[in-house]
């Protein structure tokens, strides 16, 4: 999968419940990151083994979340 910051970037809407929305909200809080980058985080566990069931760890999934928040600021802070 390519770097967030060299390819477009599309939405993705869901509905959800209000304790899954709010579940989401406060785990990306918990751990200072954006719930789209925790998305796009998992989202490069799924395209690297699309066969496999697994998603990464947690931590990995925070750590590489992280990484895409930073790279997200830097890329506004050039614009």
């Amino acid at each position: 999968m390519p770097k967030a910051t060299t390819e477009s970037r599309k939405a993705l809407h869901a509905y959800l419940s209000d304790g899954a929305h709010e579940a989401w909200h406060e785990r990306a809080a918990e751990h200072g990151v954006s719930v789209s980058a925790l998305l796009e985080a998992i989202a490069k566990y799924i395209a690297q083994d699309p066969a496999s069931d697994d998603f990464g760890s947690g931590a990995e999934i925070i750590t590489t979340a992280r990484s895409i928040d930073t790279e997200r600021r830097r890329r506004n802070r050039r614009q």
